[in-house]
């Protein structure tokens, strides 16, 4: 199976609300943010995004996080 990756702009607030984006950078894997627990999140911005993880706080996703997600979605 051939992964596609989509590049989003997120140009307002409207569109960030719309989209529910979270701040970027944001990974999604079929839809679905790969943070665990993004799906809880209702604080849709236009902004840069703080990821918080057993390492601290990192302006990108845990590579385990992207990971897992793509394992999941290839099940």
């Amino acid at each position: 199976m051939q992964a596609e990756i989509e590049l989003v702009e997120v140009a307002d607030a409207e569109t960030a609300t719309r989209l529910r984006f979270l701040g970027s950078p944001s990974v999604r894997v079929d839809g679905r943010d790969v943070e665990l627990g993004a799906d809880a999140r209702s604080d849709f911005v236009l902004s840069c995004r703080v990821y918080r993880s057993e390492r601290g706080l990192a302006g990108h996703p845990e590579a385990d996080w992207i990971r897992d997600a793509l394992s999941e979605a290839t099940a």
